[in-house]
């Protein structure tokens, strides 16, 4: 049995992390801890999961953590994760870091786009960046997983085929991408009221998301070469969900049957389906698929790929998971076999 803590348990991908592991065959939790809720019962703050986990919530404290856990889940905001891993704690515990402070190359591109301190850069070389549809073999093993962004794992996993087999000019690609209200996490925040968010949609982070530079690294490393590319996110009154709608210049004479082959590299992966039908949210809801599907409009030139994934699983605690278990040897799929939650 992997035994698992997780440091943030009670934010909605915490959340999503425990009602995942707490159906997993090959995992104990052993550590909950929140620092809002510490000395409260798990299933207080979420009374769905009553008999499920009524599990004590403990402080944040990764070396506690240690004491007991073989992988250490953090669920923490931007600049907390750098601040505590350590070599020491590598030593004794795995981690998978759902925040962003490992999954961006570069100190100083990480300190500009998250405009605070990153604490240990000697840390960045370790880690590997935890897509596992394109680094799975990378991951095997290693003991710092950057679990990818939701945005950016939904937006680089549609693009991913078409930039690596140089179908596509890398200039002028523009990503449109929608999320729920999840996305923008627990806390009590204006913006994500009901009344603010619902019968509205919003483009927000325009120019300026967080997420941006993870795309562009990710997809640069595919191209070969360096990609700047438009991302703009929207929020849609939502609980979970995100679409991505990503536009690209074909290159000269491109065809269909170019791009069914370059899409074939997901062929056999245990959580892509490429549609023939367009992607919705619903159908991947409360699941970690990711659902692919494209156009070519010979109009324009353009082809427009679209994907849909959940972002609380694939985009978060279910891709951590599927990270967990390709580290320490497991069935990639164990704990994550279920289909959407509801047809509706």
């Amino acid at each position: 049995m992997v035994k698992a803590a997780i440091l943030g348990a009670t934010g909605y991908a915490g959340a999503e992390l425990v009602h995942i592991l707490s159906g997993h065959p090959d995992t104990e939790l052993v550590y909950l801890a929140s620092h809002s809720y510490a000395g409260k019962k798990f299933s207080d703050i979420y009374p769905g999961m009553k008999g499920v986990c009524d599990q004590e919530l403990r402080e944040d404290d990764i070396k506690k953590a240690t004491e007991n856990a073989d992988v250490i889940f953090l669920s923490l905001p931007a600049g907390l994760a750098s601040g505590i891993v350590t070599d020491e704690i590598l030593e004794k515990s795995a981690v998978i870091d759902l925040g962003a402070d490992f999954r961006l190359h570069d100190k100083e591109t990480y300190e500009i786009w998250y405009k605070t301190e990153h604490h240990s850069p000697s840390l960045l070389e370790k880690a590997v960046y935890g897509l596992p549809e394109i680094h799975r073999e990378v991951i095997k093993g290693k003991r710092l997983i950057a679990n990818p962004g939701c945005y950016t794992t939904c937006s680089i996993m549609t693009l991913y085929p078409l930039v690596k087999a140089g179908l596509v000019k890398t200039d002028g690609i523009v990503i449109d991408a929608k999320s729920g209200t999840s996305g923008a996490g627990r806390g009590e925040k204006l913006g994500s009221l009901f009344c603010e968010v619902n019968e509205s949609i919003k483009a927000y982070g325009v120019t300026t998301h967080r997420h941006t530079p993870e795309i562009e690294q990710e997809l640069s490393e595919a191209a070969g070469k360096n990609i700047v590319l438009q991302f703009t996110p929207h929020l849609v009154p939502m609980n979970r969900g995100i679409l991505s709608v990503c536009y690209a210049k074909l290159e000269k004479d491109v065809t269909e049957e170019d791009v069914r082959n370059a899409y074939s590299v997901y062929e056999g992966e245990p959580f892509v389906r490429l549609l023939d039908t367009l992607p919705e949210t619903r159908y991947v809801k409360g699941t970690n698929l990711v659902d692919i599907s494209w156009r070519i409009d010979k109009r324009t030139g353009n082809i427009i790929a679209m994907g849909a994934i959940d972002n609380l699983v694939k985009g978060a605690a279910g891709q951590a998971v599927q990270n967990m278990n390709i580290v320490f040897g497991l069935e990639e799929t164990e704990g994550l076999k279920r289909g959407a939650s509801c047809p509706l």
